[in-house]
C-alpha cells in the first residue's frame, strides 16, 4: 500500500532524514521518502507486517505529526 501524509512540522533536510529513517525501525517499509520543501512523507508498506497506526506513531515519537493526505 502507498500512503502520502502531510507533516505540518517538518523544517529543514534533517528533519526529512528523520522521518526516512522510520524505515530502519518499522518491519514492512518498502519505501519512504520525505520532502520538507511539499511538507510531505510518502510510504510504500506491507500491511500484513506494518500498520499506519504504527507509522504515524513513530512519527509521532520523532516530534512530528502525520495527516493522511486526501488526492
Amino acid at each position: 500500500m502507498k500512503q502520502v501524509y502531510y507533516v505540518s512540522d517538518m523544517h529543514c533536510p534533517a528533519c526529512s532524514m528523520l522521518l526516512e529513517g522510520i524505515e530502519d525501525d518499522l518491519p514492512g517499509i518498502r519505501c519512504i521518502a520525505a520532502s520538507y520543501h511539499r511538507q510531505r512523507l510518502e510510504v510504500d508498506f506491507d500491511t500484513t507486517q506494518v500498520s499506519e497506526a504504527q507509522i504515524m506513531a513513530a512519527a509521532e515519537a520523532l516530534g512530528y505529526r502525520l495527516t493522511l493526505r486526501q488526492g
